[in-house]
Protein backbone atom coordinates (compact mmCIF):
# COMPACT_ATOMS: atom_id res chain seq x y z
CA UNK A 1 0.00 0.00 0.00
CA UNK A 2 1.17 3.48 -0.84
CA UNK A 3 0.66 6.25 1.73
CA UNK A 4 1.23 9.99 1.71
CA UNK A 5 0.34 12.94 3.92
CA UNK A 6 -2.44 15.07 2.44
CA UNK A 7 -4.35 18.25 3.29
CA UNK A 8 -7.58 18.93 1.43
CA UNK A 9 -10.75 21.04 1.62
CA UNK A 10 -14.11 19.47 0.89
CA UNK A 11 -17.77 19.34 1.74
CA UNK A 12 -19.19 16.72 4.09
CA UNK A 13 -21.32 14.48 1.86
CA UNK A 14 -23.39 12.48 4.37
CA UNK A 15 -24.02 12.35 8.10
CA UNK A 16 -20.85 11.04 9.83
CA UNK A 17 -21.26 7.60 11.42
CA UNK A 18 -19.47 5.66 14.15
CA UNK A 19 -16.61 3.62 12.74
CA UNK A 20 -16.13 -0.15 12.85
CA UNK A 21 -13.79 0.09 15.85
CA UNK A 22 -14.77 1.75 19.15
CA UNK A 23 -14.13 5.52 19.41
CA UNK A 24 -13.80 6.00 15.65
CA UNK A 25 -15.87 7.78 13.04
CA UNK A 26 -16.23 7.49 9.29
CA UNK A 27 -17.47 10.05 6.81
CA UNK A 28 -17.36 10.99 3.14
CA UNK A 29 -15.89 14.21 1.84
CA UNK A 30 -16.67 15.71 -1.59
CA UNK A 31 -13.51 17.27 -2.98
CA UNK A 32 -13.66 19.54 -6.01
CA UNK A 33 -10.26 19.91 -7.68
CA UNK A 34 -11.85 22.29 -10.22
CA UNK A 35 -15.02 24.36 -10.28
CA UNK A 36 -16.70 21.76 -12.51
CA UNK A 37 -18.99 19.29 -10.68
CA UNK A 38 -17.92 16.58 -13.16
CA UNK A 39 -14.49 16.55 -11.51
CA UNK A 40 -15.82 16.06 -7.95
CA UNK A 41 -14.31 13.14 -6.07
CA UNK A 42 -15.78 11.49 -2.97
CA UNK A 43 -13.14 10.54 -0.38
CA UNK A 44 -13.82 7.87 2.24
CA UNK A 45 -12.44 9.16 5.51
CA UNK A 46 -11.95 7.74 8.99
CA UNK A 47 -10.53 9.06 12.24
CA UNK A 48 -9.72 7.79 15.70
CA UNK A 49 -8.81 11.18 17.21
CA UNK A 50 -11.24 11.60 20.16
CA UNK A 51 -11.84 15.33 19.64
CA UNK A 52 -12.50 14.91 15.93
CA UNK A 53 -14.76 11.89 16.51
CA UNK A 54 -16.82 13.85 19.03
CA UNK A 55 -17.11 16.87 16.73
CA UNK A 56 -18.08 14.71 13.74
CA UNK A 57 -20.75 12.76 15.61
CA UNK A 58 -22.28 15.69 17.49
CA UNK A 59 -21.72 18.98 15.70
CA UNK A 60 -20.79 18.67 12.03
CA UNK A 61 -23.58 18.44 9.44
CA UNK A 62 -23.70 17.45 5.75
CA UNK A 63 -22.76 20.40 3.56
CA UNK A 64 -20.20 21.82 6.01
CA UNK A 65 -16.95 22.86 4.33
CA UNK A 66 -14.06 21.09 6.08
CA UNK A 67 -10.27 21.44 5.96
CA UNK A 68 -8.76 18.04 6.80
CA UNK A 69 -5.25 16.64 7.03
CA UNK A 70 -4.19 13.06 7.32
CA UNK A 71 -2.65 10.05 5.68
CA UNK A 72 -3.99 8.91 2.34
CA UNK A 73 -3.70 5.17 1.79
CA UNK A 74 -3.81 3.89 -1.78
CA UNK A 75 -4.38 0.11 -1.87
CA UNK A 76 -2.53 -1.99 -4.44
CA UNK A 77 -5.86 -3.28 -5.79
CA UNK A 78 -7.33 -0.51 -7.96
CA UNK A 79 -10.86 -1.76 -7.25
CA UNK A 80 -10.54 -0.80 -3.58
CA UNK A 81 -11.14 2.85 -2.69
CA UNK A 82 -8.44 5.08 -1.30
CA UNK A 83 -8.93 5.98 2.36
CA UNK A 84 -7.96 9.17 4.16
CA UNK A 85 -7.18 8.70 7.86
CA UNK A 86 -7.82 12.16 9.30
CA UNK A 87 -5.66 13.53 12.13
CA UNK A 88 -6.67 17.22 11.91
CA UNK A 89 -9.99 18.83 11.04
CA UNK A 90 -11.20 22.42 10.87
CA UNK A 91 -14.67 23.64 9.90
CA UNK A 92 -14.19 26.40 7.33
CA UNK A 93 -17.90 27.12 6.80
CA UNK A 94 -21.13 25.61 8.04
CA UNK A 95 -23.85 24.55 5.65
CA UNK A 96 -26.80 26.90 5.35
CA UNK A 97 -29.73 25.61 7.39
CA UNK A 98 -32.62 24.33 5.30
CA UNK A 99 -35.34 26.91 5.42
CA UNK A 100 -38.38 25.38 7.10
CA UNK A 101 -40.64 28.11 5.71
CA UNK A 102 -44.07 26.48 5.62
CA UNK A 103 -43.03 23.04 6.96
CA UNK A 104 -45.01 22.26 10.12
CA UNK A 105 -44.62 19.69 12.89
CA UNK A 106 -47.84 18.62 14.60
CA UNK A 107 -48.70 16.23 17.43
CA UNK A 108 -51.32 13.49 17.29
CA UNK A 109 -51.24 12.24 20.89
CA UNK A 110 -48.04 10.16 21.13
CA UNK A 111 -47.24 10.78 17.46
CA UNK A 112 -45.52 13.57 15.52
CA UNK A 113 -46.23 14.33 11.86
CA UNK A 114 -44.42 16.59 9.41
CA UNK A 115 -46.50 18.60 6.94
CA UNK A 116 -44.53 19.79 3.92
CA UNK A 117 -46.32 21.94 1.33
CA UNK A 118 -44.15 20.47 -1.43
CA UNK A 119 -45.66 16.98 -1.07
CA UNK A 120 -48.91 15.28 -0.07
CA UNK A 121 -47.05 12.50 1.78
CA UNK A 122 -46.82 12.97 5.56
CA UNK A 123 -44.00 11.32 7.55
CA UNK A 124 -45.17 9.97 10.92
CA UNK A 125 -42.99 9.23 13.97
CA UNK A 126 -43.67 8.39 17.58
CA UNK A 127 -42.94 11.21 20.03
CA UNK A 128 -39.78 9.26 20.94
CA UNK A 129 -38.57 9.40 17.33
CA UNK A 130 -39.40 5.87 16.14
CA UNK A 131 -40.37 5.74 12.46
CA UNK A 132 -44.02 4.74 11.98
CA UNK A 133 -44.43 5.26 8.26
CA UNK A 134 -45.53 7.72 5.62
CA UNK A 135 -49.18 8.56 5.18
CA UNK A 136 -50.10 9.06 1.52
CA UNK A 137 -51.98 12.24 2.43
CA UNK A 138 -53.12 14.09 5.56
CA UNK A 139 -56.44 12.21 5.32
CA UNK A 140 -54.70 8.85 5.93
CA UNK A 141 -52.68 9.82 9.05
CA UNK A 142 -55.31 8.40 11.42
CA UNK A 143 -55.40 5.08 9.56
CA UNK A 144 -51.59 4.77 9.69
CA UNK A 145 -51.54 5.50 13.45
CA UNK A 146 -54.36 3.00 14.12
CA UNK A 147 -52.51 0.31 12.15
CA UNK A 148 -49.29 1.04 14.05
CA UNK A 149 -51.10 0.76 17.41
CA UNK A 150 -52.74 -2.56 16.44
CA UNK A 151 -49.38 -4.03 15.37
CA UNK A 152 -47.52 -2.71 18.43
CA UNK A 153 -50.18 -3.41 21.08
CA UNK A 154 -51.43 0.14 21.39
CA UNK A 155 -48.17 1.62 22.73
CA UNK A 156 -46.55 4.36 20.74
Amino acid sequence: MDTKHLTVDGYLDTVPAPGAAPYTARFELVVSPTDDAVDDVIWSCTTSKPGIVHELLTEIQPGDLLHVSGVLTQPHNAAEPARLTVDALEVLATAPARALQEMVLDRYGDYVVVFDPDTDAVPVFTALGQWVGEAESPDTIGTLIELHERVNGGDA
